[in-house]
């Protein structure tokens, strides 16, 4: 078994808009949210192996500092970055209730059956993260690690969360995935994935 921690980058210049492929930076405020997260996680007397990030900076910036002050292998996961949301990208969901209230209805209640326009579907983003689970547990085996930080974001998580929680897919939207939060997982493979609760 592999334990792989992910962390949500935190708040980002446009995070008020779905900003799926849309590469913002770090406030100050999504930077300190992070450092705490990571500082917790530390005094917990969790340790890693390796640092696996998404590309886009929100995640990559942070997760450069963190592998520089901890000493470990930064190693891009250019699978692991968020569904892009197409012509919705950089509009907020308020927005788009304004101007589409029906499609952002059938998004949120079925987004395996509604894809937002010129949007990568769930279906595609789906088996892109299972691609990239793949890719970072092979990096694992090689390098003969067996504890990960990945930096990555809240539609990775929650696509995670609900794989392990074997919900429809269609339940992915309600999954929970807190700025600059961690959240564990175990898994023997990208098919065989579980929820580790939260170190005190």
């Amino acid at each position: 078994m592999y334990r792989i921690d992910l962390l949500r980058h935190g708040t980002t210049e446009l995070s008020h808009t779905l900003r799926g492929s849309t590469d913002d930076a770090l406030t100050a405020e999504g930077w300190q949210q992070m450092q705490q997260t990571l500082d917790q996680s530390l005094a917990a007397k969790m340790r890693w192996d390796a640092i696996f990030s998404s590309p886009l900076q929100r995640c990559h910036a942070f997760a450069a500092k963190a592998a520089a002050q901890l000493d470990l292998p930064l190693i891009p996961a250019p699978l692991m970055q968020e569904m892009h949301f197409g012509d919705w990208e950089a509009v907020s969901a308020q927005q788009i209730y304004e101007t589409a209230p029906e499609a952002l209805e059938k998004f949120w209640l079925q987004p395996t059956q509604f894809t937002p326009p010129n949007a990568e579907s769930l279906l595609a983003f789906e088996q892109r993260i299972r691609s990239g689970l793949e890719q970072l547990l092979q990096h694992m085996r090689q390098r003969g690690d067996r504890r990960a930080l990945l930096v990555t974001h809240g539609g990775v998580i929650k696509l995670l969360k609900c794989k392990a929680q074997r919900q429809p897919l269609d339940d992915v939207l309600k999954m929970t995935a807190e700025l600059g939060q961690l959240n564990r997982f175990e898994l023997a493979d990208a098919d065989s994935i579980r929820i580790l609760e939260q170190e005190a």
